[in-house]
């Protein structure tokens, strides 16, 4: 048989998405729409926290952000320019339905429309998420995600969203993240509102199980059939330290409090009888009503999945680690409610500017697990980025390679999930552009587009060049080709 003349081995050849699948970036209200006192929003706890003195890097808040709100159609315009087709952003609670109470305000949603109606015209999916941690100041006040009313208030929320936009974005989400908001804000402090109660850290994932049921139903009472409601998980990638029987329990602990107290509910209709019983001594559940599990429990059209990198665990011994290395910020407090037994390692490898390990292997087995554990329901990489400590050269570009092998390695593992029969859909690149990263302030970089703080101006950087050809030809280009 003939050997074929410059054959094209598995090595070298391209790597090519499907023709329908989107190539979008991710944002979030308060990290860049600014205008916190426009148009009759108040505040959130995120105003507050960031106001509270030594809550936040240096003090930074989120007052300007990147001035989003007024740049909008700037910021639209340069997303058309890279080629993207797909933009994931959320609305700020408190800009359309200030306090979380009453009717909704029509300046707010109005700033919405408008952007809506920009990335149509330009060729721009919209993808919307309702919450992105940014709960109304007053809805805390009132108890916050710990709760029921606060899921309740939610529904609400959604509902307003819903009938405003739901003529003209077809993808919804309802959570972003709801491990953070839980754990992050109600456990370990390290988010807003910065609490550090356990027990009111479950109470908290277990209303905002309920917000998610809540919601969806509301949306579905509005939005066209053909619309597509999801939630986004940041679930995590557990791997043990050790093949100890010890190891593979401590994987198991973390992996129902990062991962089964939410999907279990939202996808199978209960919570893990090992996350009951390992929690046993921190709650008692009985906030879990009669009704709540079928509530949660509701349909999804997608599943967004957030990932960055994996965790390395093990049993808690004297000097094997500690909860402080779980890469989600120093404190005293730990984010793992019942799971004091267990150690978290930094696992080997290069490093982001986050201190996260570099691992694409760890997006791959994400993907997989969903497609076991979820079959026929199809993913959305709703975010994936690294932060480097990147700044202009003298030609005033800014080279960020490592940004550039990092995507191109994530993108590569989607790829090969796709192949291996998962249905991924699209990927959301973390982020647009440089913002207010929460408690980090703005010393951490995520964006594809550097932002002058002084200036605000915009000007993309080679990781955003390199994505953009990738969203035009559906093809991988080379790290060094751009």
């Amino acid at each position: 048989m003939p050997v074929p003349s410059n054959p094209v081995t598995p090595a070298t050849a391209p790597v090519t998405f499907p023709p329908a699948f989107l190539w979008g970036a991710a944002t979030s209200a308060y990290q860049i729409e600014g205008a916190v006192r426009e148009g009759g929003r108040t505040p959130s706890i995120w105003d507050t926290f960031s106001h509270t003195p030594g809550k936040t890097a240096g003090g930074e808040t989120g007052d300007i952000a990147v001035d989003h709100y007024h740049r909008y159609r700037e910021d639209v315009a340069l997303m058309a320019e890279l080629g993207l087709n797909a933009y994931r952003f959320s609305v700020s609670w408190s800009r359309v339905q200030p306090t979380g109470r009453g009717p909704a305000v029509q300046v707010g949603l109005d700033f919405y429309r408008r952007l809506v109606d920009d990335l149509l015209e330009r060729g721009i999916k919209p993808a919307v998420t309702l919450y992105h941690w940014d709960l109304p100041q007053e809805l805390e006040d009132a108890g916050g995600w710990p709760e029921r009313d606060t899921a309740l208030r939610f529904a609400e929320y959604a509902r307003m969203v819903a009938e405003a936009l739901g003529d003209r974005v077809e993808q919804w989400i309802t959570l972003n993240e709801p491990w953070c908001s839980a754990f992050l804000g109600y456990a370990s402090g390290v988010h807003a509102p910065g609490r550090t109660d356990p027990p009111a850290s479950l109470r908290a994932a277990h209303h905002l199980n309920l917000a998610h049921g809540l919601g969806t139903q509301a949306l579905r009472a509005i939005l066209p059939a053909r619309n597509s409601v999801a939630v986004s998980l940041n679930s995590c990638v557990a791997r043990p330290l050790s093949p100890t029987p010890e190891d593979l329990a401590a994987v198991r602990r973390i992996d129902d409090l990062a991962n089964g107290v939410f999907h279990g509910p939202m996808l199978h209709g209960a919570y893990p009888e090992t996350l009951l019983t390992a929690t046993a001594k921190v709650t008692d559940w009985s906030y879990v009503l009669d009704g709540d599990l079928r509530a949660i429990h509701q349909p999804l059209d997608a599943l967004g999945l957030n990932y960055y990198t994996p965790s390395l665990v093990s049993a808690a011994e004297p000097q094997r680690g500690s909860p402080d290395a779980d890469g989600h910020g120093a404190s005293d407090h730990s984010p793992w409610p019942g799971a004091d037994d267990v150690a978290f390692h930094q696992t080997p490898g290069d490093r982001t500017e986050m201190g996260w390990t570099i691992d694409s292997t760890g997006l791959h087995e994400l993907i997989m697990r969903y497609r076991r554990e979820a079959p026929g329901l199809p993913v959305y990489i709703t975010e994936n980025g690294a932060a480097y400590d990147d700044k202009p050269g003298h030609d005033g570009r800014v080279h960020d390679p490592e940004r550039i092998a990092y995507l191109h390695g994530h993108l590569a593992a989607v790829r090969r999930a796709i192949t291996d029969g998962a249905d991924v859909r699209g990927y959301f690149l973390w982020s647009l552009m440089d913002n207010f990263e929460w408690a980090y302030g703005y010393g951490k970089r995520f964006g594809a587009v550097y932002v002058d703080y002084a200036t605000l101006a915009r000007t993309p950087k080679s990781s955003a060049l390199w994505y953009g050809q990738a969203a035009r030809t559906g093809t991988l280009p080379e790290p060094g080709e751009v």
